[in-house]
């Protein structure tokens, strides 16, 4: 099987390392294990069943406690319609592994994580993809979807908030895309990973598993809830969907770790001061963005409504790989280019790092800017 390389991850694992200031990371700031157990007041006792926990195979569809924490985050599903994954970029493989052949027709909106359309491209599926446009706040255009449309289209696939552009569909938007499905009877896959992250409200957008039929919602611990290092994701919609999944998964799973799941469980059900933290740095640290960007005549932007990410325009006679080299040469500040992400002309500020980070990291970015503006009117 010939898959196309990822692009964000091999610029991730050439400079994450290495950077001085990691203005490309995705996750909100991550929390130790001690600060996890002190949210939730079980510190000792935590200790004790780990202690205790033997290191077998854990419950191959994921623990009846865990599936019952993550389904108290959707307002129709329950135990029985989640599946524990390798984080989101498990589940999202097991679904396009599992729903798309050879031939399907999947229409997959980009910029998005790069999964969504290279992986039915790998299985030879007739991929189309919509594009999402600056002068339409990043959101889908649904004339263009309902012209992309078939009747023997398998599967579309969004992402909501979406990666990189933080544009963020709401339920109004969202069911006018399941009617669009519904239409073809097509599977609707949500990529729904930074959910949780709006910058109003309790930081939650309707789900497409509450919302349709075939819905499918994949997620995980890892950007809102800050707890990448459990590598804990899930798929959540119909039961049969999942069963299919399960023959697939049984393939490269067999189940996700007990002390993982474990962990996750008591993450998730003290979901509520993980989400407090969360939305305090994304929305304190989003704003910092908004008053930095606005003195910086080279650069241009959607203001993002959720998520972790935005994504800027430059205007510089460079490619955005060279900038964000010279960054890292000059600043030692990691960006992501938009390049990584098929939007040459962009790129991709992570800005859910530490508050101190990221002000070190955009005041070094200025420096830069300046100094390439008189490099270059020179």
């Amino acid at each position: 099987m010939h898959i196309k390389p990822f692009g964000v991850e091999m610029w991730m694992n050439e400079f994450e390392t290495t950077c001085e200031l990691n203005l490309a990371e995705t996750c909100v700031e991550s929390i130790t294990l001690g600060e996890l157990f002190e949210m939730s007041g079980q510190h000792n006792s935590i200790l004790n069943d780990l202690s205790a926990m033997k290191m077998s195979y854990g419950a191959i569809e994921g623990s009846d406690r865990l599936r019952d924490a993550i389904g108290g985050m959707y307002e129709t599903l329950n135990r029985d319609n989640i599946l524990t994954t390798h984080g989101t970029i498990g589940a999202n493989a097991l679904v396009h592994q599992t729903l798309v052949s050879r031939g399907d027709h999947v229409i997959s909106v980009i910029p998005t994580y790069q999964q969504h359309y290279s992986i039915p491209e790998s299985i030879g599926a007739d991929i189309q993809l919509l594009h999402l446009r600056s002068e339409n706040a990043f959101l889908p255009d649904l004339d263009e979807l309902r012209a992309m449309i078939r009747p023997d289209t398998r599967l579309i696939a969004i992402n909501n908030p979406n990666n990189p552009t933080g544009a963020l569909m709401d339920r109004a938007l969202l069911d006018q895309i399941v009617d669009i499905a519904r239409s073809v009877d097509a599977w609707l896959l949500c990529d729904e990973v930074y959910r949780g992250t709006d910058q109003t409200g309790d930081g939650f957008t309707a789900s497409v598993a509450d919302i349709y039929e075939k819905g499918i919602s994949t997620a995980s611990t890892s950007k809102t809830f800050s707890l990448a290092g459990l590598r804990v994701g899930w798929i959540a919609g119909p039961k049969d969907m999942l069963n299919q999944v399960m023959i697939h998964r049984d393939y490269n799973t067999i189940s996700v770790g007990v002390v993982d799941e474990f962990l996750a469980a008591i993450a998730l059900e003290n979901r509520d001061k993980i989400l407090a933290r969360s939305q305090r740095i994304t929305r304190e640290n989003l704003q910092i963005v908004k008053d930095w960007i606005a003195s910086e005549p080279l650069l241009s932007w959607v203001e993002p409504m959720s998520g972790t990410t935005a994504l800027l325009k430059y205007d510089l006679p460079m490619t955005s790989r060279d900038l964000c080299v010279a960054l890292l040469q000059e600043e030692g500040v990691m960006l992501t280019p938009g390049s990584a992400l098929e939007m040459e002309g962009w790129l991709r500020l992570g800005y859910t790092n530490p508050t101190a980070d990221l002000k070190l990291g955009l005041e070094r970015f200025s420096g830069f800017l300046t100094r390439h503006r008189a490099h270059t009117s020179s």
